[in-house]
């Protein structure tokens, strides 16, 4: 005999479109453990805890659609052991200190966060083999100082070509220059690199992924080769990616760079990395470029000697402003 029913013995599914109720007042998370994310692949993180421990992570639901990146510093719940087959969750990203971004062209209104938390930005840029690009190390400038992290210029295959012309290009520029020679990393670099957070960009055929290998033993980061015919490095690095330095902090090699689009970046920004300049700026006319015939700046220049630094900020400008043309190309070391 059947039994009666009653309203406990109903299931009342919510029919499309509806939800259970959420709560307003996420997890606290207290158990939470901190690490830094050192590189992306497809939807997983891999991240250093603090007491060292490599885990895999994923993205936990309640951050949306919060951006990840290599170099943030997050918060781990669930296994954080590190054992094969084990999972965690990323439920919290810290506040970030920078942002390296670029756009994928001058025209694209879209910005992209490259790498988070870098103190340091290294140009990376070879003598011949490929030749120099110094429209992508202006525009890696320009963001550097947008960015408000510290550019460095390393240049490589010095015994193929003296580095001493590319040196004075941007000696005005004030930016701390590195000359490697053999692939050997000078002293000088390896002080300068230590307990920072270093980005690394370059063109193909640059050595970067070299340099990273000389600076990381273990590293085993793939090397490419130029082609003869085209100039162009082959692409090797897939992904950016955190490494230690054993002197103590981190470089994070990244993959070539198609384009570095500078769309986001306000002008008049660039104006406090010449803080020599700055107050020449007054009697400038009202939405002056710096780069015209009625800039106050040239008179403020030669009056206080400082004509290099005013040549050097306009050709960051003239380049920031150009129309992002660079061959379409990936680093391969």
């Amino acid at each position: 005999m059947a039994r009666s029913l009653d309203e406990d013995d109903v299931r009342i599914r919510p029919g499309r479109g509806k939800s259970r109720p959420r709560s307003k007042d996420r997890p606290a998370h207290t158990e939470a453990i901190g690490g830094m994310v050192l590189t992306v692949d497809r939807g997983r993180f891999t991240v250093a805890l603090d007491d060292g421990t490599e885990i895999y992570a994923i993205k936990a639901r309640e951050l949306g659609r919060k951006g990840i990146v290599t170099g943030d510093m997050v918060q781990i719940v669930g296994d954080t052991s590190g054992d094969t087959d084990t999972q965690a969750r990323i439920v919290r990203r810290d506040e970030r200190s920078s942002n390296l971004r670029r756009t994928a062209d001058d025209s694209d209104p879209v910005e992209r966060v490259i790498v988070a938390n870098a103190t340091q930005l290294a140009i990376v840029t070879a003598t011949t083999n490929p030749d120099p690009s110094i429209g992508l190390i202006d525009r890696a400038l320009v963001a550097a100082i947008d960015a408000g992290i510290t550019p460095i210029l390393i240049i490589t295959k010095s015994d193929l070509r003296p580095a001493d012309e590319l040196q004075a290009t941007y000696a005005a520029l004030g930016a701390d220059c590195y000359v490697v020679r053999d692939r050997e990393p000078s002293p000088e670099l390896v002080t300068a690199l230590t307990d920072h957070l270093t980005v690394l960009i370059g063109h193909s055929g640059v050595g970067k992924s070299t340099l990273v290998n000389a600076l990381v033993p273990g590293a085993d980061r793939s090397t490419g080769h130029v082609n003869v015919n085209t100039g162009k490095g082959r692409h090797t690095s897939t992904s950016a990616m955190a490494l230690p330095l054993p002197s103590g902090g981190w470089i994070i090699d990244t993959p070539g760079i198609r384009s570095f689009g500078l769309a986001h970046v306000d002008f008049e920004r660039l104006i406090h990395a010449f803080p020599e300049l700055a107050d020449g700026v007054v009697d400038c006319p009202r939405a002056c470029s710096h780069d015209e015939a009625e800039c106050a700046l040239d008179a403020w220049a030669e009056s206080h000697g400082v004509t290099e630094r005013l040549d050097s900020l306009r050709r960051l400008l003239r380049s920031a402003k150009e129309t992002d043309k660079w061959p379409d190309q990936r680093s391969g070391d």
